[in-house]
């Protein structure tokens, strides 16, 4: 009797042990959606496809603006200006910057700017066809993918007003330390050379 008793104890146990567990992973859950802090917490890197708004750039972004590595100007009405080239401490080299709409129409990024791979072409628009070029070490370094396929770069890109500009970044491998320029490509624009920091 006194084992039976002990067993539908410890299951009583089990079952209160597990409700709180429960209530508070649903607790932890329920956090402030703005994150911790108010200047990052509202961006993500790498947004789901047709989720990024396409908004002016309102200047508040992380690399500082007033530097201009390179400006690319396309025949396609949009004009790219790179503002960072980063290393990271993870071995990654983060590019960003603006691109921008110079024409008197609204514009659509080209299909060729997505890159032709399988997997990133479910992403939709993005930067996944930007590459560097190492002319010295002689190799091309593509935008990184996540364990899912995704392209580590803006995705989202749609129509872009006339006279306004969108933030976007590409994260890509870090070429060797001794490597201090390459030279950025996207299709259908020209290239440019641009410093690594």
């Amino acid at each position: 009797m006194s084992i039976r008793h002990g067993a539908m104890t410890r299951r009583a146990a089990a079952a209160a042990l597990a409700a709180v567990a429960l209530t508070v992973s649903l607790t932890a859950c329920g956090g402030d959606e703005k994150g911790s802090d108010g200047a990052e917490g509202g961006k993500s890197t790498s947004a789901p496809p047709g989720k990024e708004e396409t908004k002016p750039s309102d200047g508040n972004t992380v690399p500082d603006t007033t530097k201009t590595l390179a400006t690319i100007n396309g025949s396609n009405g949009f004009q790219i200006v790179i503002h960072s080239a980063a290393r990271d401490d993870g071995g990654f080299l983060t590019v960003s910057g603006v691109v921008k709409n110079t024409s008197s129409k609204r514009q659509f990024p080209p299909l060729q700017w997505n890159g032709e791979e399988n997997q990133v072409k479910r992403t939709g628009p993005s930067f996944a066809g930007m590459t560097l070029v190492d002319k010295v070490g002689k190799k091309r370094y593509y935008v990184l993918r996540d364990t899912d396929g995704f392209p580590l770069t803006t995705t989202g890109l749609s129509g872009v007003d006339a006279g306004r500009s969108v933030d976007f970044f590409a994260q890509f491998p870090s070429p060797p330390n001794e490597t201090d320029k390459v030279d950025l490509q996207l299709p259908l624009m020209p290239s440019a050379t641009i410093e690594i920091s």
